[in-house]
Order: C-alpha cells, then structure tokens, then sequence
C-alpha cells in the first residue's frame, strides 16, 4: 500500500514538473490582483510578480490594472509619462495614496526604473528609446527578485503577456448634446502560454470611470480570430 502511494505521489511530481516547465513557471507562481473581467484573461488570473507586460497607449488600460493592486495596498509608480492625469487614475479606481509619478526620467530612464523596481511593486513605463539586451536581462532578474511587476507601454522583450485594446465606440451623445459616458472596446491578451489570443468586450471607461464586463456574468472567453497590433486609444 506504502508502495502505491510513493508512487502516485512520484507520478504527480514528474507531472507537476512537467507543467510547469512548459509553462516556464511555478504552478503556485504569486499573482497581484486584478479586475475580475481582466483576470479572466490573463495567464494565472493576475499580473505575475516578478513578470513584465506590454501595453497599448490607452492611458485607461494602464489605470484598470493599476487600481486593485493600489486598493490592495501596493505600492505604484508610473515612469515617463508626463500626461499620466491623477484626476482621471483616481476616477477609474486608483489609490493616489499610493502612486508615486515620475514624469521625466531622462536619459537614466532604465537605471531610475531598476531602482524604483527595488522598493515598488507595480512599475508603469514608457520607455524613450531602446534599451541594450543586457540592461533588460539585469532589470528583469532584480524584478524577479523583488517580485515587481513592470507594466511597459510599448514593446518589450520577454514578456509574460501582451494587453491590447481597440479605438472601442463611446456612448452618452445625442444627437450634438450630452456628455460622452462609457466606452465599449475589446480587450486583447496574448501569450506565449496561450494556443491563441483571449478577448473579451468591456466598458473602458463605464459609466462610473471604472473598468466593468458588457454583460457582468454572462460574459466569456473566446479566442481572438485576427490579433492587431498593439494600437493607441485614450
């Protein structure tokens, strides 16, 4: 009996291994928290700590994933953008508290980021240029160290999931009157750990300036039929 237990223990090891090195990381691998609609989308169900994202330009997005970590008692820091509006952060659910902003890094862009990616957890960038290989290898091994998560507008090698969204449709207008209420877009995330991409459709902002599903409770995954690239969008 000892016997066939040592070897199903065994069993699910190897398997447990297996996984996970096609996975290219720990089953139990921690994850920040995330908006539930977006978390539906990502590879382990939030931004894994020590990983890096790319981004779109939407300025909505970066305050969608930025606000639940912040409610949750995370530290943040947006790095290079200087139209970053707190107004607009602290209306889609961001704790200004807890946000540290950085508009211009200068040319010491990536030695200032490593840095702040030492003592904050969730790292916002836009980076100026190209950065060397080997200054990314080192800020990804002290991300992975810290467990920091790195949320780059743009491209970015090795990252753990690109999140893209589209121009969307805005709603609220009469016909020339009225005031632009929410915006229905279809959020993008693709990765190397998925067979293909993960969309879904979303109000970015709703009407609350929040981040919430077109049909709370009814919506589900489908795989992206054609994946754009990373476009721009407010």
């Amino acid at each position: 009996m000892t016997g066939d237990v040592d070897t199903s223990l065994d069993t699910v090891r190897a398997l447990r291994a297996k996984v996970e090195q096609l996975q290219g990381r720990s089953i139990d691998a921690p994850v920040l928290p995330t908006h539930p609609a977006l978390a539906a989308l990502l590879p382990g169900r939030g931004l894994r700590v020590g990983a890096s994202y790319a981004l779109g330009a939407s300025m909505s997005l970066l305050s969608a994933l930025l606000a639940a970590p912040s409610q949750e008692g995370s530290w943040c820091a947006v790095v290079g953008m200087p139209e970053f509006g707190v107004e607009a952060a602290a209306h889609g659910g961001v704790d200004l508290s807890r946000l540290v902003l950085v508009p211009d890094p200068g040319p010491r862009w990536l030695a200032i980021t490593s840095a702040i990616a030492e003592v904050i957890p969730v790292v916002a960038l836009r980076p100026p240029g190209r950065a060397r290989d080997a200054e990314v290898a080192r800020l990804s091994a002290r991300m992975r160290d810290r467990g920091t998560v790195l949320l780059v507008q743009g491209p970015w090698p090795q990252t753990e999931a690109m999140i893209a969204v589209d121009e969307g449709q805005w709603s609220g207008l009469g016909e020339g009157h009225g005031l632009l209420a929410a915006r229905e877009l279809t959020v993008t995330v693709s990765s190397r750990r998925f067979p293909v991409p993960r969309q879904e459709r979303m109000l970015l902002p709703s009407p609350d300036g929040r981040l919430a599903p077109v049909a709370e409770g009814q919506s589900r995954i489908r795989p992206a039929q054609d994946l754009a690239p990373l476009r721009s969008a407010v």
